[in-house]
């Protein structure tokens, strides 16, 4: 455990907000976290595990100790049919998937360069270009900081979700992710159905062409939060009935949806976003992206306050036009504990 000297969290979460935190903290072993837990110097005070803070809004000082993620480690077990991997859940993410893509393990290269560490993939199900984290999940493995026990829970046990998880629900509070396991098939498919990936063929195209050109559309379409803090994707893309989509489908032919099961399919946020022409809007020093409506970034040193208005604005805007309620994606977290958008704003 490495306690640091500094109490500002601007360098530790990618909105780059500046507010502080009471305590901030290296932990690079489940022992140090246990430790952490066990210390009296932080028992009375909320606790919050970070790892590249990638997916969090700090909405006001933080009043307990973040503790950074920094456990480390990938091993690799082989099979005939299997490349099986463990990975700390303190790895960069991005690194780990051009790690895997460099050393023929494919599966992963749809996720490239998505911000944030190993052990905060599976809170999200992070996902893009037609694959997400439970895809490619084995298992699970967690910290009870409660009983000190490790735990290792089965993909089909972290009940996978649209950018939802156990992680987010049942087990938010006193299961901390200290690794996750990983198999990719050596029967590898290319997943290339999402949009900008079609112009491959099923028959040549390789997993490295793929990593590619999602790195290099997604270096094109989002901000870099080192150059442009942000916290990536805002809101969720929205679940709406067929029937709603069909009504606004009357209004609007070319809006884009797709199906999740027989009585829903998911909106594009961005899209929706975009035909409110909010792109390039701006409150204080938060705006919204010029060329991916789905990104609020802080261009000029703003305040949480900024941003809580900008995303307020948005989703009252959204609301007005389409009839469709915004939800988002990023994590707020207040003095002590997770909240959302409306109860900041109350």
């Amino acid at each position: 455990m490495k306690v640091l000297h500094e109490n500002g969290l601007a360098p530790y979460h990618t909105f780059g907000i500046d507010v502080s935190a009471k305590y901030i903290l290296e932990a690079s072993s489940v022992e140090d976290l246990l430790a952490i837990w066990q210390d009296e110097t932080y028992q009375e005070v909320p606790k919050l595990v970070v790892g590249q803070g990638s997916n969090l809004l700090f909405c006001e000082d933080y009043q307990g100790a973040i503790i950074l993620n920094r456990i480390k480690g990938i091993n690799v077990f082989d099979s005939a049919e299997y490349v099986d991997l463990h990975v700390g859940g303190g790895e960069d993410w991005h690194a780990f998937v051009s790690w895997a893509v460099e050393n023929g393990f494919n599966g992963l290269e749809n996720l490239a360069l998505i911000p944030g560490c190993v052990g905060s993939s599976p809170i999200q199900n992070i996902g893009a270009y037609g694959v997400e984290l439970k895809d490619v999940c084995q298992y699970v493995d967690v910290l009870n900081v409660q009983t000190g026990e490790v735990k290792r829970l089965m993909a089909d046990e972290c009940h996978f979700s649209y950018r939802d998880s156990i992680f987010k629900q049942e087990l938010k509070d006193n299961h901390i992710i200290t690794a996750v396991g990983f198999r990719l098939t050596k029967a590898w498919s290319p997943r290339i159905a999402y949009g900008p990936l079609a112009k491959f063929s099923l028959d040549t195209v390789t997993a490295k062409e793929i990593f590619d050109e999602v790195c290099a559309i997604r270096r094109e379409k989002l901000p870099d939060p080192k150059v442009m803090g942000n916290a990536g994707s805002f809101f969720k893309n929205p679940i709406i009935s067929l029937d709603a989509r069909d009504f606004l489908l009357a209004e609007y032919p070319n809006m884009p949806s797709y199906p999740v099961d027989e009585a829903h399919c998911k909106l594009a946020a961005g899209w929706l976003i975009d035909q409110c022409g909010l792109k390039g809007y701006q409150i204080g020093g938060a705006k919204i992206h010029q060329q991916q409506a789905l990104v609020l970034t802080n261009v000029g040193n703003a305040t949480a306050h900024d941003v809580l208005q900008l995303a307020k604005y948005v989703v009252d805007t959204v609301m007005a036009k389409f009839g469709v309620s915004l939800e988002h994606e990023v994590r707020f977290m207040a003095h002590n504990a997770e909240t959302n958008l409306i109860e900041m704003l109350r």
